[in-house]
């Protein structure tokens, strides 16, 4: 599980740093098509520049996962992520929901998993403060 956890750790951190940067410097060309409300909503992000801030998380992210450091923070950071990418996949974009979200889903469970009980007091009832 090891050996399977480091591999899903670089994989995740290697597909947030690419696709973040992405963000940035734009060396992936955008679908040539991106339909109803899913092209209003990445046309919307695109004009406002607030693309930069999920990049930069993904970036930040991503960063964290290659250096191993901080990695349950970047785990946080990046489920935030990761529900929005599913989210704008089944609800505005349903018929290109390909295996991509999915993957990066897995991944990120197969990563988190071992590190769970860095997670358990994020699930407290009350803070003792």
């Amino acid at each position: 599980m090891r050996i399977v956890s480091l591999v899903a750790r670089l994989l995740l951190g290697l597909m947030f740093v690419v696709f973040g940067l992405n963000g940035f410097l734009l060396f992936l060309p955008p679908p040539a098509v991106i339909p109803g409300n899913a092209g209003a909503f990445s046309g919307a992000m695109m004009s406002s520049h607030f693309t930069y801030l999920p990049s930069g998380v993904q970036v930040l992210g991503g960063a964290m996962l290659l250096l191993n450091q901080y990695v349950p923070l970047a785990l946080v950071l990046l489920a935030a992520v990761i529900v929005n990418i599913l989210m704008f996949h089944f609800t505005m974009w349903p018929q290109m929901l390909i295996p991509f979200p999915v993957l990066v889903t897995v991944l990120w469970f197969l990563v988190a998993w071992p590190l769970r009980a860095h997670f358990a007091p994020l699930f407290a009832r009350k803070a003792n403060v």
